[in-house]
């Protein structure tokens, strides 16, 4: 791609991020009463169709499908974001395979909006095509579908695919031309290494399931953060501290919403740099990121005032807007 067509695509963004919700406008999403004077707002805002603004599911689809025309429409070469699409791709796979063994189909389970939408998944599972995926699914699919249909261990078919979908997304990076996808596929990696073993040592996993379960990459030494899993929350935190995600032990000390807030503002601080690129595909992929930030954050908010939680338990979910 030439500097050209990087200039146009990143002038097209930057007139995007002109409508990224700013912490402001988040304070004032806090401010509203209930969920009908939320969805107003955002309405006001730009956010979703007029004929569904009373609906929050519809209208936060209608925002996530808005912000993949806009990158299709602008991006030189859509295949580079791919990586970002595998989460979709992989939670499409364990729907289906769960659909085929279990003999029920649910398709609003499914993303229609990544490579291999549900009706195409669903086909290809029930068929048992599974030499028609990618080779980074093809093996974890058919391995899947067979312990499900075989020990109906539903945890295990999770486990399988989750790891599959981060190795492939290490993969992607590791091959990327891009330093930012390279950036992009190391950080989601690594936190969700650091979720995977808070969550086990939590649980009582063992360390044969930390071993199948976590992903090689090249800011955690695995094997240590599984050892510090075993040894309890203080010895995962210690561990953290010694590397570059020790805002992540400080954030488990807090408690387990700041933890879970801090894995996705890491996401946002790698991302903003990207604000003073204009000559790569790095404002993209941010505005990609920041865009899917944003739409959690008014799914946490909208949550929160649906079920009327004290404000401070929806203020302590809610995420660092890259606006």
């Amino acid at each position: 791609m030439n500097e050209l067509e990087y200039t146009y695509a990143v002038a097209r963004i930057r007139a995007q991020e002109g409508s990224l919700l700013t912490q402001s406008v988040i304070e004032q999403l806090m401010a509203c009463q209930n969920e009908t004077q939320c969805l107003q707002l955002l309405s006001e805002k730009g956010w979703g169709d007029p004929a569904d603004a009373h609906d929050p599911v519809k209208m936060l689809q209608h925002e996530e499908e808005k912000m993949w025309k806009v990158i299709s429409e602008i991006a030189p070469d859509p295949t580079v974001f791919d990586v970002m699409s595998y989460t979709k791709i992989f939670h499409n796979l364990k729907a289906a395979i769960k659909a085929v063994c279990a003999g029920a189909e649910d398709r609003n389970v499914f993303y229609n909006d990544c490579s291999i939408p549900g009706a195409q998944m669903l086909e290809i599972v029930k068929n048992k095509e599974f030499g028609r995926f990618p080779s980074m699914m093809s093996e974890a699919g058919q391995e899947a579908y067979d312990t499900l249909l075989h020990t109906g261990d539903g945890q295990l078919c999770d486990v399988i695919l989750d790891r599959a979908a981060l190795d492939a997304v290490c993969e992607a990076g590791r091959k990327a031309e891009d330093a930012i996808i390279r950036e992009y596929a190391e950080a989601t990696v690594a936190i969700a290494d650091i979720k995977i073993a808070v969550r086990a040592q939590k649980t009582g996993k063992s360390q044969e399931f930390l071993k199948r379960a976590l992903a090689p990459c090249d800011t955690i030494q695995i094997d240590l953060l599984a050892k510090a899993a075993a040894n309890g929350m203080d010895a995962i935190r210690d561990y953290l501290l010694g590397t570059s995600y020790a805002g992540g032990a400080e954030a488990l000390e807090e408690s387990p919403s700041a933890f879970e807030r801090w894995c996705d503002n890491r996401m946002i601080e790698t991302m903003r740099p990207q604000k003073y690129q204009a000559f790569s595909v790095g404002p993209l992929v941010a505005y990609i990121v920041a865009r899917e930030n944003e739409i959690k954050t008014v799914r946490i908010i909208l949550t929160g005032k649906q079920n009327q939680f004290p404000e401070e338990a929806i203020r302590e979910r809610i995420r660092e807007m890259y606006g």
